[in-house]
């Protein structure tokens, strides 16, 4: 009895029998007044198809992680048939079989009636009640926030979390992204897109995918960027590629608005002088995780971004800088400063030389 119903499922999972069901179903009359479809009698097939919807096993397990209840976005293109529909919610997790989806729609005559548009979906819903959301419910406008001072790292772990793109597919497509001529192809630079995706709130209406936010928030970025401060870099001798690298390193060390200026001015100083610029982030951004203190072993990591290691710019920038942090760089403050430190409330404190230097770090650390 196994064998025969574990062969009777085998041959519902083609596409012959999808053909088959298509010859019944498009037929003049009703399913039972056809006597044979491929040898197989229409009511044989009504009776299996009750078999499948009822006990059918689960389809192959989706290469997904998340837990059930998960909240996913699925967007339904223009022109996606059912077949389609099913196998990405299956593959995203939504649905355990397609199979079960796709004989629902047909079986309900709801083929044809899943509208287009993006819908919050979860992980773990019936077919029956994805579909239902999909022919009957509504479509949903999109929000979602990047901070200031979030790496693309970063940015697709929020992505993801919000079930709007997988963060694997936003890595890849951010270390080749290269939208304007400005952003610079340099080497050991490990994400092309760094500090140009603008930090910002961004709304999504209608279909999206990676390329389309990725090119939404570097559009974005491209706007905030005037004529106004594009001619001020010109006259500082700064490159657009130079002024987002300072500006990520600005973003990054300053926790209060009044330190932006100071800190862009130090570095500015120092770079002038040929000084390291023995910024933390630099070596934060190369650790898995980030840590409260450096240790002194990390900053003999061997890399290009290790500006304890290394004079001059990282590669690239770390981070994507706000507004703030990019005029701070543009109009930096006026000060004999060359060294600061912050405590552990992110409040800095800044020395001539450094010997006072060293002072403060033993007061505030």
């Amino acid at each position: 009895m196994k064998e025969s119903l574990k062969g009777m499922l085998d041959f519902l999972n083609n596409d012959g029998l999808r053909q088959a069901f298509d010859a019944v179903y498009r037929g003049k009359g009703t399913p039972l007044q056809k006597k044979i479809v491929f040898g197989i009698p229409a009511l044989a097939v009504l009776l299996v198809l009750i078999v499948v919807l009822v006990i059918a096993p689960r389809s192959d397990a989706p290469s997904h992680t998340e837990a059930p209840g998960t909240q996913i976005y699925f967007t339904v293109r223009p022109g996606m048939s059912v077949s389609e529909i099913g196998k990405e919610l299956h593959e995203r997790g939504i649905i355990d079989s397609e199979m079960k989806f796709w004989w629902t729609a047909k079986l309900n005559g709801f083929e044809n009636k899943v509208k287009s548009g993006t819908f919050a979906l979860q992980v773990g819903m019936s077919p029956r009640d994805a579909l239902e959301t999909l022919v009957y419910g509504n479509t949903v406008t999109i929000r979602f926030t990047i901070p200031e001072g979030f790496s693309v790292r970063d940015i697709a772990e929020r992505l993801d979390k919000e079930g709007l793109v997988k963060a694997d597919d936003f890595l890849k497509m951010a270390k080749t992204y290269r939208p304007y001529p400005y952003v610079e192809e340099h080497e050991n630079v490990r994400y092309a897109a760094e500090g140009f995706l603008f930090p910002d709130t961004y709304e999504i209406n209608g279909a999206f995918d990676t390329a389309q936010i990725m090119e939404m928030m570097a559009a974005n970025f491209d706007r905030r960027l005037t004529k106004d401060m594009r001619a001020r870099a010109k006259e500082m001798d700064l490159s657009i590629y130079e002024l987002v690298t300072i500006a990520s390193l600005v973003e990054k060390e300053a926790y209060h608005e009044k330190d932006r200026p100071i800190i862009a001015q130090i570095f500015l100083k120092r770079l002038r002088l040929g000084m390291p610029l023995q910024a933390d982030p630099t070596v934060q951004y190369l650790l898995d995780a980030p840590k409260e203190d450096l240790l002194y072993r990390d900053t003999e990591i061997e890399s290009p971004y290790n500006t304890y290691q290394n004079v001059g710019l990282p590669p690239g920038p770390i981070a994507s800088p706000g507004t703030a942090s990019l005029m701070a760089v543009l109009h930096p403050a006026d000060t004999n400063y060359l060294y600061f430190v912050a405590d552990r409330n992110g409040n800095n404190y800044y020395a001539t030389n450094y010997a006072d230097h060293l002072d403060l770090v033993e007061r505030v650390r």
